[in-house]
């Protein structure tokens, strides 16, 4: 099939495009010698006979672009005709402001040299590969940044790199104008060069514990009158408890919503990192049974075993075939299906993720099951009423 003239604003486009792929390549290495080239298809006699006005538009559409190579037709009933053939562009510099992306592609070169220069004297013993790596990987960023934050960005990495702040919180730098929102705001940046220039993981900089949001379900159990709290997992391991059950569920509300359990103490999941977050808890192991209830989806399971993982004996609840097929009206689609192999699902829980994966990747959230069909079997398998 034939293609028509390539008109002009097709062609900024496809320039555009060329400009964000290599945005980054060319911020450190100028782009000299990057070249943009495509042909404009030129009507023939036949398509210009057809639609005269069309082809002259066309054609005037080009008159004014420089880079445009122009070919000369002898045609028998159109006479001798000059046609644009072939835009040639030549240069990063000719490419972006034929794109419309000039600001964007100056700004990136600026900033991304102004980093180079700026920690090139920091690298020692480091490759200076390292330093064009970590600036080419961050370019958009630095380009979409005024001057002064590049410049604030260049001495941080050199000040940290000749004073090393391991252990201290973004709040102790001494940096002036180096607040804990900027630095947390541009920390991707400032690690990624620091690595760069000193070879380190990372800044040193203390972390956030995560939080570890738990419900105790159980009056008996509780410490005083607290019985819901959030706190890092090092805090909750201190706390006198000796559940029969700890139940895991993904879903906030779910937890919120869950009901006085005898013996039971609830903890919200955190999706694929759920065992890391938990694993300083020592009552959680110990914990005689340990229930895990997650989305009715593929990455559902795929975090049940991840879970299982570290440890074994969890059992899921909810998340089986009859639970999935008797909410079919409250099925959703998958938007990114996972297909690894979860060796350690039990026969009715692979059976439930086979029947996902049959009705077309689809999924039933926690959220989604009614919390009148839910209770009751939550009730019945944490007190052992009904086998898992």
């Amino acid at each position: 099939m034939s293609r028509g003239p390539v008109s002009l604003a097709d062609a900024r486009a496809r320039a555009a495009k060329r400009v964000e792929r290599d945005l980054r390549d060319w911020a450190v290495d100028g782009g000299e010698g990057a070249v943009f080239e495509i042909p404009l298809l030129p009507p023939s006699e036949r398509v210009v006979l057809s639609d005269p006005e069309s082809a002259r538009g066309w054609r005037e559409s080009w008159a004014a672009v420089e880079a445009v190579t122009w070919v000369t037709r002898s045609w028998p009933s159109v006479g001798t005709q000059r046609m644009p053939d072939r835009l040639v562009l030549r240069g990063a510099d000719e490419i972006a402001r034929f794109a419309g992306r000039i600001r964007e592609w100056r700004a990136a070169r600026a900033h991304a040299h102004a980093v180079l220069d700026g920690l090139s004297p920091e690298l020692g013993e480091t490759d200076p590969a390292a330093l064009a790596s970590a600036v080419r990987a961050h370019a958009r960023r630095l380009a979409s940044l005024p001057e002064s934050d590049v410049e604030r960005i260049v001495g941080v990495v050199r000040w940290v790199a000749a004073n090393p702040v391991d252990g201290l919180r973004i709040r102790h730098v001494p940096l002036r104008g180096v607040d804990t929102k900027w630095l947390a705001g541009h920390r991707a940046v400032v690690e990624a060069l620091h690595c760069a220039v000193t070879g380190r993981a990372s800044l040193g900089l203390a972390e956030v514990d995560p939080l570890v949001r738990i419900r105790i379900l159980d009056a008996g159990l509780a410490s005083g009158a607290l019985r819901y709290a959030a706190a890092p997992a090092t805090e909750w391991d201190e706390l006198d408890i000796d559940p029969l059950v700890v139940l895991i569920v993904e879903n906030l509300e779910t937890l919120l919503a869950l009901d006085d359990l005898e013996g039971t103490v609830a903890i919200h999941g955190a999706g694929y990192g759920t065992a890391s977050r938990i694993r300083e808890i020592s009552w959680v192991a110990a914990a005689p049974r340990l229930l895990y209830w997650g989305d009715l989806d593929s990455h559902g399971f795929g975090i049940l075993h991840e879970f299982r993982s570290s440890y074994p004996h969890a059992e899921s609840i909810l998340m089986d075939e009859a639970t999935l097929v008797a909410h079919r009206d409250l099925w959703v689609p998958e938007p990114r299906p996972a297909t690894a192999l979860l060796g350690s699902l039990t026969e009715p829980e692979a059976a439930a993720r086979s029947r996902i994966a049959a009705e077309g990747a689809v999924r039933l959230e926690q959220e989604r099951i009614p919390w009148a069909y839910a209770a009751p079997i939550l009730r019945a398998r944490v007190t052992g009423q009904v086998p898992g």
